[in-house]
């Protein structure tokens, strides 16, 4: 079934039986999870990883295909020296390699993964920029200005339309998209505010120098605090932080709704199911048939993020990190069966 279905069949039902069964009692990372599923730390703030210090602040994460294994990247919201590393997973899941992909940078919050393999890191400081980034390390990261200077949360690349959708982390923040002048080069483009009649207008001046880039167009729509941000199926996804909305644009029709409250980050598996990582240590799968029912919760961790929400390329393993202000942070992988397992 396509995402779509969650956009166009009335309001999401809470509660129901969860396609994976009830959860299971906590185990020692306090991961409590179906039967059949299993959760480890694969990387823990301030420690080392494959020779890596971790980051403190974990929070956007993707993964990209690497042979027979794959990388799950992840930023770093800090302050000047925010960035983001990358974990090398080998084909029987041990870590292979840990490294830096992005450094010096600041408050690198959310992002969003490339069709070309690259990684989009936001940066949330006043006039943040859009770092790309390689996952697989062997190319320096480059500042992408042409997606404009403003607080940048998360990114989402459309790739029938052929744009990236963007939110901003301000109160009366705005909803924009980037269309390159050639898609797969992001250096030059046009950049675009979600105006309240629907329509996209032009950002006259992306670098934001006189005057910021939510205010330029005067009827530029406005949400409380954009948080993540990711494509699927045709739907932008994206999250508000200041009231906890999930939101779904669809690209196609040019029609936005509300689907629920209580929402901080969101990806989607083959399958065609929604995991939505709520205010709480929770994450409720969202499935096409628009039934919200617990998937995972993280016990004895009150006031903890869960962030950095990305499934394996097989989708057999979804990964996500547990913050708690600036220096704890935990790394997770979640291994089971998964509904689609194996799709690409």
């Amino acid at each position: 079934m396509s995402h779509k279905t969650l956009l166009r069949t009335g309001p999401l039902t809470q509660g129901g039986t969860s396609p994976y069964g009830p959860l299971g009692l906590p185990d020692a990372e306090g991961l409590a999870l179906p039967s059949g599923f299993t959760g480890r730390v694969v990387a823990r703030s301030g420690h080392k990883v494959a020779g890596l210090t971790w980051h403190a602040a974990p929070d956007g994460g993707a993964c990209f295909p690497d042979g027979d294994g794959w990388i799950y990247v992840s930023n770093s919201e800090l302050p000047l020296l925010g960035g983001a590393s990358a974990l090398r997973f080998r084909a029987d899941g041990t870590v292979g390699d840990a490294y830096r992909i992005l450094s010096g940078t600041d408050l690198n919050c959310a992002g969003g993964a490339t069709p070309w393999h690259t990684w989009l890191s936001c940066e949330l400081g006043h006039r943040g920029r859009v770092f790309e980034c390689d996952p697989y390390g062997a190319r320096a990261a480059r500042p992408r200005l042409a997606m404009g200077r403003f607080r940048h949360e998360a990114a989402a690349c459309d790739p029938e339309r052929r744009v990236v959708y963007m939110t901003e982390d301000e109160p009366d923040g705005c909803f924009y998209r980037f269309s390159p002048s050639d898609w797969g080069d992001l250096t030059e483009g046009t950049l675009e505010v979600l105006c309240g009649s629907g329509h996209w207008r032009v950002v006259p001046s992306p670098a934001g120098l006189l005057q910021e880039t939510r205010h330029q167009v005067a009827d530029a729509r406005r949400f409380d605090g954009g948080d993540a941000c990711h494509y699927a199926g045709g739907v932008c996804y994206f999250t508000t932080k200041g009231d906890t909305g999930l939101w779904a644009y669809d690209g196609q029709s040019g029609t936005l709704d509300r689907l629920c409250e209580g929402v901080r980050a969101i990806t989607a598996a083959p399958s065609g199911d929604l995991y939505a990582a709520r205010r709480s240590t929770q994450i409720d799968v969202i499935a096409p048939d628009r039934e919200v029912t617990p998937f995972l919760r993280l016990e004895g961790q009150a006031g903890a993020e869960l962030t950095g929400l990305a499934f394996s390329p097989r989708g057999d393993r979804l990964y996500l990190s547990a913050r708690r202000g600036r220096a704890e942070g935990r790394t997770f992988e979640i291994a089971g069966p998964f509904r689609g397992c194996g799709q690409s």
